[in-house]
C-alpha cells in the first residue's frame, strides 16, 4: 500500500469523531481560501493555486515546488489542502523514515499511473534537508521528465540543504513567519468554529495576548496551547480561559507586555542598552524577560550580533564570533537549552570593552556617498584583465604592495573627491589600541611618509 498524506481510516474515524484530532489538524484549512498569512504565495495564476487545478495545466503546468519556512508556518497545511482539492493523485513521503527505495517505488507507481489511466502524481516530500545527495538525486528523472509533480517541505536553507540540480528543477517559495494578526485569527476562528472549540469557551484579551506570545509566529503551538488552555477551563467548569487558568495548563508565567507591544521593543531596547553599558546583571534580567515571553531567540541572537558590532566592534574582536556562533547554536537546538546559549553571549558582550568606532566610520562613508562624494576609481586601480584595457590607461602604474618593503605602498586608493578623508577614528579602548597605533602607521605609508614623521613634524612646530 502507498504511504499516504491523510489515510481513508485516519479521515473516516476524524469524521466519526472529531475531538479525537487535535485541534491544530481540525482546524486545517480545506481550500487555499482558507489558508492563514502567505498571501504572497496565493495570488492568482501562483505555483500553488496551479497545483489545485486553478489556470490549467499543459505545457505551462504547476512547476515542482520547494516550501520553505520556519515551523509552525503552514508547509503541511499548504500540502494537505492540495491533496483534498486537486483531481491529481496524492502521495506523501518523509525523509525521516523514507529512503531511495520508497522514492523508486512512488515514481514507479506515477509512471503506470500517467501510462496506464493519464492520471498524474503529486508527490509531498516533508523535510527533504533530512536526505543525503545520493537520496535527493533519485527524484531527479522524476522531477525533470514530470513524472510527479514535487512539494518538498523544509525548515533549513534550502542553499544549503538541497542539491543544485533539484533546486534548478523547482520554484522555492519562502513562506514568512505568520504575524501576530494571522494567529489572532486563527485563534478566533478555532474558539468559534464548529470544527474547534465551537464557542465552548471565550478569551479573554490578556489570555489571547499571552497566547500570541507563545506562539512566536508558529500557527500549530499556538493552536495546542488554546487546546490545553481551553481544556483546563472546561475541566474546572469554567467558560472562560483566564490567564491564570491559561498559566498553569501551558506551565508559563505571563510576563506583562501591554497590548500594542510596546513592552515588547522597551525590553528588547533595554537589554541591548544595558549590554552597551556593561551591566551584565541588568542584561540578564531582559534576557530572562524576552525568554519568559515567550520571544523568538532566533530574534535575541539577531539583537546580539548587532549589538556586537555596532557596540563593540574592534575593542574586542571576537565579540562578533561569539555573537554568529550562539546565534548558530540557538537556530539548531532551540529552547529550553537556546536560554544558556543566549546568556553567554550576552554575558560575555556585557563583559566586553565597548567602541563604536566601526559604527561610526561607516555611517561617516555612507554619508559623504549619499552626498555625491564618489568620483570615479583611480585609473591604476581599474580593472586591466580585459583586451583594450592598457590603451584605456586601466591598471598602469599600479603597485604591488607585496614588492614593497612592509607590504603598503605609497599609492592613492580613494577617489579624488575623498582622498584624505579619515572616517575610521579608533578609541584606545581594549584590543582597539592595537588597531589605533596601526592604522596611524598605515595612513603614514600611504601618504608615502616616514612614520612618526607627523608626530615629529608636530613637535619642532611646538
Amino acid at each position: 500500500m502507498e504511504p499516504d498524506l491523510f489515510t481513508a481510516a485516519a479521515e473516516a474515524r476524524q469524521e466519526k469523531d472529531p475531538a479525537s484530532s487535535p485541534l491544530a489538524v481540525r482546524m486545517r484549512p480545506r481550500t487555499l481560501d482558507e489558508v492563514v498569512g502567505q498571501q504572497h504565495l496565493l495570488k492568482p495564476g501562483s505555483p500553488l493555486r496551479r497545483l489545485v487545478g486553478e489556470g490549467g495545466g499543459g505545457p505551462a503546468g504547476p512547476s515542482s515546488v520547494i516550501l520553505w519556512g520556519p515551523p509552525g508556518t503552514g508547509k503541511t497545511t499548504l500540502a494537505y489542502v492540495v491533496s483534498k482539492a486537486t483531481n491529481k493523485r496524492f502521495v506523501e513521503l518523509s525523509a525521516i523514515t523514507a529512503g531511495v527505495k520508497e522514492v523508486r517505488a512512488v515514481i514507479d507507481g506515477a509512471r503506470r499511473a500517467t501510462g496506464g489511466f493519464g492520471k498524474e502524481t503529486v508527490l509531498f516530500l516533508d523535510e527533504i534537508h533530512r536526505f543525503s545527495k545520493a537520496q535527493q538525486d533519485s527524484l531527479l528523472p522524476a522531477v525533470e521528465n514530470r513524472w510527479v509533480t514535487l512539494i518538498a517541505a523544509t525548515t533549513e536553507n534550502p542553499y544549503f540543504s538541497v542539491i543544485s540540480p533539484l533546486l534548478s528543477r523547482s520554484l522555492l517559495l519562502t513562506l514568512e513567519p505568520l504575524t501576530d494578526d494571522d494567529i489572532r485569527g486563527l485563534l478566533r476562528r478555532a474558539l468559534a468554529d464548529e470544527r474547534g472549540l465551537g464557542e465552548a469557551v471565550s478569551l479573554p484579551e490578556d489570555s489571547e495576548d499571552h497566547l500570541l506570545r507563545i506562539a512566536g509566529g508558529d500557527a500549530r503551538r499556538a493552536l495546542t496551547a488554546l487546546e490545553a488552555g481551553a481544556g483546563s477551563a472546561l475541566a474546572k467548569g469554567e467558560q472562560e480561559i483566564t490567564l491564570q487558568t491559561l498559566e498553569e495548563s501551558v506551565d508559563r508565567a505571563a510576563v506583562r507586555y501591554d497590548r500594542d507591544g510596546d513592552q515588547h521593543y522597551d525590553v528588547a531596547s533595554a537589554l541591548i542598552k544595558s549590554i552597551r553599558g556593561s551591566d551584565v546583571d541588568a542584561a540578564l534580567h531582559y534576557l530572562a524577560r524576552m525568554i519568559e515571553a515567550g520571544e523568538d531567540p532566533r530574534f535575541i541572537a539577531r539583537r546580539l550580533m548587532i549589538s556586537a558590532s555596532e557596540d563593540i566592534g574592534l575593542a574586542d574582536p571576537t565579540a562578533l564570533p561569539t555573537a554568529v556562533a550562539a546565534a548558530q547554536a540557538v537556530a539548531m537546538i532551540g529552547f529550553p537549552e537556546a536560554a544558556l546559549t543566549l546568556s553567554h553571549a550576552t554575558i560575555a558582550l556585557a563583559l566586553a570593552p565597548k567602541s563604536n568606532a566601526a559604527t561610526l566610520a561607516i555611517g561617516a562613508a555612507m554619508d559623504d556617498v549619499r552626498k555625491g562624494l564618489a568620483g570615479p576609481v583611480p585609473p591604476h586601480l581599474r580593472d586591466g584583465h580585459y583586451k583594450g584595457a592598457a590603451k584605456l590607461g586601466h591598471a598602469q602604474g599600479y603597485v604591488y604592495p607585496h614588492d614593497v618593503p612592509g607590504g603598503i605602498a605609497h599609492q592613492q586608493y580613494a577617489p579624488d573627491a575623498i582622498d584624505g578623508r579619515q572616517y575610521y577614528k579608533p578609541t584606545r579602548y581594549g584590543a582597539e589600541a592595537r588597531y589605533a597605533d596601526v592604522v596611524e602607521r598605515v595612513r603614514e605609508r600611504l601618504r608615502g611618509e616616514q612614520p612618526g614623521a607627523a608626530k615629529d613634524a608636530g613637535a619642532a612646530d611646538g
